[in-house]
């Protein structure tokens, strides 16, 4: 039996779930506690694997503090051009769902001295050119 691939839109909503949950420091397990579920539910949902349904998603928007817009974010572009299997996330949605990109971001907007911030971009522009040229 194939493999059954996940929904776009679901793997979208998936991912801004962990994205919100990333961003406020909550934990798969916490999420699952308060939603009723086991983490492992909470991981499905989040690689969009299983259905997040109407009311559930209503019970994690408000958990996490977002309206359900905030799932659907950036979806009505790709809803007027259509899906196909090898839609992936926005590379900035895929970059902060994790948690080195999470943490990189956190910590560059606790640097307040502008100069730092343009050496920190410096830095990482400068080591993407270096990969680049491997």
């Amino acid at each position: 039996m194939p493999k059954k691939n996940a929904n776009p839109v679901d793997v979208q909503v998936g991912s801004r779930v962990r994205l919100r949950r990333m961003l406020i420091g909550m934990s798969q397990e916490r999420l699952g506690e308060l939603l009723g579920l086991t983490f492992q539910q909470v991981q499905k949902y989040e690689k969009g694997l299983n259905r997040i349904g109407a009311g559930r998603l209503f019970d994690i928007a408000r958990i996490l503090g977002v309206s359900i817009d905030y799932f659907y974010e950036g979806l009505a572009g790709a809803a007027n051009r259509g899906f196909s299997e090898g839609d992936a996330s926005p590379p900035i949605i895929e970059f902060m769902s994790s948690p080195e990109g999470l943490q990189l971001a956190l910590g560059f907007t606790r640097i307040r001295d502008s100069r730092v911030r343009k050496r920190v971009l410096d830095l990482v522009k400068s080591l993407a050119e270096d990969k680049d040229g491997d």
